[in-house]
C-alpha cells in the first residue's frame, strides 16, 4: 500500500524544496508526474488557487482544486480554506500570462484522486495512520488523513476522559496519529485516538497513592467532582464547593483501586489557569492495533475496542 501524508508534511522536506528549486526541476516534475507540496496564496474571485513555486507561480484552476468541486458535492469552502496553507499538487502543464511569464498550472484533485485509489481504500479498521488536525466542532475532529481528505473523530472518541470540546485536547494544524475506527458503505472513515493513549494501569502507573499531583477538573457532580490526571486516567475527588469544570487543581491521591478502575482523590487546591496541551504520549507505536483492553485485568468492568468489525463493549468513563 503506497502511503499518502496529509499536508503540510512535505513542503519543508528536502526532496520537495529539490523538485522546486528551479524552472528546469519544476519542468522534470511536471513530466514525471511527481507531488510537490506548496504553499496558497491567493483565492481569486473564480475560486482559482494561486500558489507560490519559488522561482515561478502557479494556479490551481477550480475545478482541480479538490474532489467534488467540479460536480458539486463539495463547496468552494474546501479551496478557500487553503489560503495561506500547504497543498499538495502535481504540475500538470506550463502557460504564460499577460506580460509573457510562465506560469506552471497544477491539478490537487488528481493527488487526492491517486490518494483515495492507492491508500485510503486500502485502510481497514484498526489501521494507525498520520493525520493533522483541520478544524473543530463541539461534536468532534476533522482530520487530514492524505493530501487533505478529511475524516471525523468523534469527541468520544478522543479520550477516556471526557472533555467539553476538542480544543482540550488538540489545536489546528496540529500532527497526531489516530486510529481507523470505522468504515461506512461510502468510504467514509471513522478516527478513533483513545486506544493509542494507554490503559488505565500503564496511565495508574505514573502515580502513587500519598502524592499530590496535578490534574484539571473535568466535571462536578452532588457526588463528587471528576479530576482529569490524564487524558485516559481520572479520579473522583470529595465534592468542594466553588471548584468549576476546566480549572486546574492540586489534587491528593488517596488510593488507586485496579480491580475496580477508581482512584480517590482529596482537592487540596483549585484555580484558573492557562497552561499549554501536555505533550502527547504514544503507548502504541505499531501500525495496526485488532484488540485494545482498557480495563486491568479482574477488573470488575470490562472496557474493550475490537476493530475488527468495530464494537465498544462498554461505555467509555
Amino acid at each position: 500500500m503506497k502511503k499518502y501524508f496529509p499536508e503540510n508534511y512535505l513542503i519543508a522536506t528536502n526532496e520537495n524544496r529539490n523538485l522546486l528549486s528551479s524552472v528546469a526541476s519544476i519542468k522534470e516534475a511536471c513530466y514525471s508526474g511527481r507531488i510537490v507540496e506548496v504553499r496558497a496564496t491567493v483565492c481569486d474571485k473564480d475560486h482559482n488557487l494561486h500558489v507560490d513555486l519559488g522561482v515561478m507561480k502557479g494556479i490551481i484552476p477550480r475545478d482541480e482544486g479538490a474532489i467534488g468541486i467540479d460536480d458539486g458535492s463539495v463547496r468552494d469552502i474546501a479551496i478557500i480554506s487553503r489560503v495561506n496553507k500547504p497543498v499538495m499538487c502535481r504540475i500538470t502543464d506550463f502557460t504564460t500570462d499577460e506580460k509573457g511569464e510562465t506560469i506552471a498550472l497544477l491539478s490537487r484533485k488528481s493527488v487526492q484522486l491517486d490518494c483515495m485509489r492507492d491508500y485510503i481504500s486500502k485502510l481497514t479498521p484498526g489501521c494507525v495512520i498520520d493525520a493533522v488536525v483541520t478544524h473543530m466542532e463541539a461534536f468532534g475532529v476533522f482530520a487530514d488523513i492524505g493530501a487533505g481528505i478529511s475524516a471525523l473523530m468523534p469527541i468520544d472518541s478522543i479520550s477516556v476522559s471526557r472533555i467539553p470540546h476538542p480544543s482540550a485536547r488538540f489545536t489546528p494544524g496540529q500532527k497526531i496519529k489516530a486510529v481507523v475506527k470505522s468504515i461506512d458503505e461510502n468510504g467514509r472513515i471513522t478516527l478513533s485516538y483513545k486506544e493509542l493513549l494507554g490503559t488505565w494501569e500503564e496511565n495508574a502507573a505514573l502515580f502513587k497513592a500519598g502524592e499530590t499531583v496535578p490534574g484539571i477538573v473535568r466535571s462536578v457532580e452532588r457526588y463528587g467532582i471528576f479530576v482529569e490526571l490524564k487524558p485516559n486516567l481520572a479520579g473522583l475527588a470529595e465534592y468542594v464547593p466553588g471548584v468549576v469544570p476546566g480549572q486546574h487543581a492540586s489534587v491528593y491521591i488517596k488510593n488507586l483501586i485496579p480491580e475496580r478502575m477508581k482512584i480517590k482523590l482529596i482537592i487540596v487546591d483549585s484555580f484558573d489557569a492557562q497552561y499549554p496541551n501536555e505533550e502527547v504520549t504514544y503507548y502504541n507505536n505499531s501500525d495496526f492495533i485488532d484488540r485494545w483492553v482498557y480495563s486491568p485485568e479482574g477488573c470488575e468492568r470490562k472496557i474493550e475496542t475490537v476493530f475488527s468489525d468495530y464494537e465498544l463493549t462498554e461505555e467509555a468513563i
